[in-house]
């Protein structure tokens, strides 16, 4: 889990690991949360969704890019556990957020749910905290300087 505010790298981060596991033969595949969810929302009603899903359960590593960045609706949040929970012990997860654990039970309006798709996600999972000023903010300041 790569945890950190807005702008730290987690996603540039998770993205090069990524491709690593590409370029070393594995089957790796980023997605955002939201883009998981639409996936699992959808792979009953089309074809190319269905498509996506099948290749992700085959994955060697998933990577969620912004979980829990926004609230999930309840039917949401149980489609997220099951397809979690039916690749558990079977692929490995990365995934960033800048969510705290004791945040998700609030995002999720399910603590029990929240409990239970935490303790698949970090079992036998490193915590990476990653801090600092936010990389494009910091580049950006011009933007947000007043101009004479």
């Amino acid at each position: 889990m790569l945890l950190g505010p807005s702008g730290t790298g987690k996603t540039f981060l998770a993205a090069g690991l990524c491709a690593d596991a590409i370029e070393n033969g594995y089957k790796a595949y980023l997605k955002t949360m939201e883009e998981l969810i639409s996936t699992l929302k959808m792979k009953d009603l089309t074809r190319s969704s269905l498509a996506d899903y099948k290749i992700l359960i085959k994955a060697d590593l998933i990577i969620i890019d912004d979980i829990m960045l926004f609230p999930v609706e309840k039917s949401q949040a149980v489609s997220l556990f099951n397809f979690i929970n039916l690749l558990y012990e079977k692929t490995c997860f990365i995934i960033t957020t800048n969510k705290m654990a004791t945040e998700w039970a609030k995002m999720l309006d399910d603590e029990v749910l929240a409990t239970a798709l935490l303790d698949r996600l970090l079992y036998r999972c490193d915590v990476i905290s990653m801090s600092g000023e936010s990389y494009q903010m910091k580049n950006r300041k011009t933007f947000f300087e007043p101009q004479n």
